[in-house]
C-alpha cells in the first residue's frame, strides 16, 4: 500500500506543474478519502501532532494533510482534490489575513462554507495564547534555545512588546524553528485548552 507521504509528494508536484506520476492511482493506493489544506509544513506539524496525542492515525483513516506553500496556491490544489478532480472530501486550516483566498478557492469547486477553521492571527499565536507565555518560554529553554531567546529579547526592535507577542515572533526567526515547535506546543497542550480552529478541524475529520 501506497503512504500517504507518496501521495502527498505528487500532489504537491502536479499543482506545481512537474510531472507527478498518476495522483489518481496513488490515492486509490493510499485510501485517500479528504484532503485539509493549510499554508505549511508548520501547519502540517501541528495537525499530524495533535491527531497523534488524540490517538488518531490520520493516514490510515483516508486524510492527507497537504502543505502548499503559501495560502494563493488554494484554487489550484482545491481544483486538483475536490469534485472536479480527485473527488476528496475537502477542508482547510488558514490564517485570519488568509481567509478570502481559502472561502474563494474552496467555494469554487462546491465545498461549504464551514470546511475552512481560521486562527485568530495564525497558528503560532494560538498556541501560545493556549499554552501561556510562561510555558512557552520553558519549552525553549527545554530546547536549549535559551540563549537566542534571551538575545531576540535584547533587540531594541522588541522592546515593549506583550511576551505571549514577542514568542510568536521568535518562533519564526529561524528556517524549520515554527515546524519543530509546531510539534512541540501541540504536545504541550491540555485536553481542554486546544485551540478552538485545530479542535475544530480535527473533529470535523
Amino acid at each position: 500500500m501506497v503512504d500517504m507521504g507518496t501521495f502527498r509528494d505528487a500532489v504537491v508536484r502536479r499543482a506545481s506543474g512537474r510531472p507527478a506520476g498518476e495522483a489518481e492511482e496513488l490515492a486509490g493506493q493510499a485510501g485517500v478519502r479528504a484532503a485539509v489544506l493549510v499554508e505549511g509544513a508548520s501547519d502540517l506539524a501541528a495537525v499530524e501532532a495533535l491527531a497523534a496525542r488524540c490517538g488518531r492515525d490520520l493516514a490510515a483513516e483516508g486524510v492527507c494533510v497537504v502543505p502548499m506553500g503559501g495560502a494563493m496556491s488554494v484554487g489550484r490544489y482545491a481544483r486538483l482534490l475536490g469534485p472536479d478532480g480527485l473527488g476528496l472530501r475537502l477542508s482547510g486550516l488558514c490564517d485570519v489575513r488568509e481567509r478570502p483566498f481559502f472561502d474563494r478557492g474552496l467555494r469554487q469547486v462546491g465545498a461549504p462554507a464551514d470546511a475552512v477553521f481560521v486562527c485568530v492571527r495564525d497558528l503560532e499565536e494560538e498556541l501560545v495564547r493556549a499554552l501561556g507565555a510562561d510555558r512557552v518560554e520553558g519549552i525553549v529553554r527545554d530546547e536549549g534555545e535559551l540563549r537566542p531567546w534571551q538575545t531576540f529579547l535584547r533587540q531594541p526592535a522588541q522592546h515593549g512588546r506583550p511576551r505571549e507577542q514577542l514568542l510568536r515572533r521568535f518562533l519564526g526567526t529561524k528556517k524549520g524553528r515554527k515546524i519543530r515547535y509546531g510539534r512541540l506546543l501541540v504536545e504541550a497542550l491540555d485536553g481542554e485548552r486546544v485551540p478552538a480552529p485545530l479542535d475544530g478541524l480535527l473533529r470535523s475529520l
